[in-house]
């Protein structure tokens, strides 16, 4: 895909990958919507965009209700004249045991990681379909992969979105439509420093940024169903 020129819409863009994500497709000739739940992170997002030559718009949301969803996508249709690239990365992290993970949590994880990518697809497959064209690029974990003790909310959740990304693919192939998975390991991100904040050796959300330029560059020949990150000097091939 040619991206020079595109409309892309980042969730979870006020910061960590989210906004390196949205920085990075600016750079290529993106114009860029981002939305998130706090209005001063989508705010900085969109100026930071700006800054960097692109169109941007800011929209407060939380992606786990459909109207958010429906309200974003749509607006963002209306703004930039169509939607070309849906980045699902709005994500959130609990640290606990099976024993200690409050039902509420458990349902937030799964709401945010699962159902907001699930809406917020849902909502763009309409507009893609119609113009047989276009990218969704989930971002998973290697969590979706394999299992952490004291994460079974978030392992759950990312299994599940994995999940959904093959089926959307296979609904979606048929019109044009390309859908992906990133998969990273620990990257420095405020959700991160949870568990990995005293190591140094964190990639970094550019890493991320960058493969997702990656994934939407390939060639229409070409496509890469899942991509996984590691941080170097992790164990090849353990995912």
């Amino acid at each position: 895909m040619e991206l020079e020129g595109k409309s892309a819409l980042v969730t979870g863009g006020g910061r960590g990958i989210g906004r390196a994500t949205a920085l990075a497709l600016a750079r290529q000739g993106c114009a860029v919507a981002v939305c998130a739940r706090t209005r001063e992170e989508v705010e900085e997002t969109a100026r930071q965009v700006r800054g960097a030559g692109g169109k941007a718009l800011a929209f407060t949301a939380d992606v786990s209700l459909e109207a958010d969803a429906e309200r974003v996508v749509a607006e963002t249709i209306s703004q930039f004249g169509g939607l070309d690239i849906l980045i699902n990365n709005a994500g959130v992290f609990v640290l606990a045991s099976v024993l200690e993970t409050p039902v509420e949590e458990w349902d937030r994880l799964m709401a945010v990681n699962a159902r907001g990518a699930f809406l917020f697809s849902r909502a763009a497959l309409r507009h893609m379909r119609e113009r047989r064209a276009g990218a969704i690029i989930n971002i998973s974990s290697t969590a979706g992969k394999r299992a952490y003790p004291e994460q079974s909310a978030y392992v759950a959740s990312k299994h599940a979105l994995l999940g959904f990304t093959k089926a959307l693919a296979l609904e979606a192939q048929p019109y044009g439509i390309r859908v992906h998975a990133v998969c990273p390991g620990v990257v420095a991100t405020q959700m991160s420093a949870v568990t990995h904040a005293d190591r140094p050796d964190r990639m970094e959300p550019e890493d991320v940024a960058q493969a997702v330029v990656y994934l939407l560059s390939l060639s229409p020949q070409a496509a890469v169903d899942e991509l996984v990150l590691r941080r170097n000097g992790a164990v090849p091939w353990s995912s």
